[in-house]
């Protein structure tokens, strides 16, 4: 069973930065793509940001120039720099794994980021 553990949320003021990792039980180089996704009260669960076992990475519209995406493959985690963090960003981040084939997802437990006004 994959286990996936998000670390690094916390309470930042508008304009601070973040990094969340996720660490992934066992190599992250079986996963086709890892990305983050959140969900912020009331609202569904919406991608953030993915990167591909081949390093390619697609972000949101509302994060593309603030948020990077990254991977290092020997430490198995995955990571968010945020910066530029707005009070729109307040929400649960969670990590998630795709393997293709066979299909299967793994998602983490989330860490809560809370960016104040």
């Amino acid at each position: 069973q994959v286990q996936l553990v998000e670390s690094g949320g916390g309470l930042v003021q508008a304009g601070g930065s973040l990094r969340l990792s996720c660490a992934a039980s066992g190599s992250i180089a079986r996963f086709n793509s890892m990305g983050w996704y959140r969900q912020a009260p009331g609202k569904q669960r919406e991608l953030v940001a993915t990167i591909t076992s081949g390093g390619t990475t697609m972000y949101a519209d509302f994060v593309k120039g603030r948020f990077t995406i990254s991977r290092d493959n020997a430490k198995n985690t995955v990571y968010l720099q945020m910066n530029s963090l707005k009070s729109e960003d307040t929400a649960v981040y969670y990590c998630n794994a795709v393997r293709t084939v066979p299909s299967l997802q793994f998602w983490g437990q989330g860490t809560q980021v809370t960016v104040s006004p």
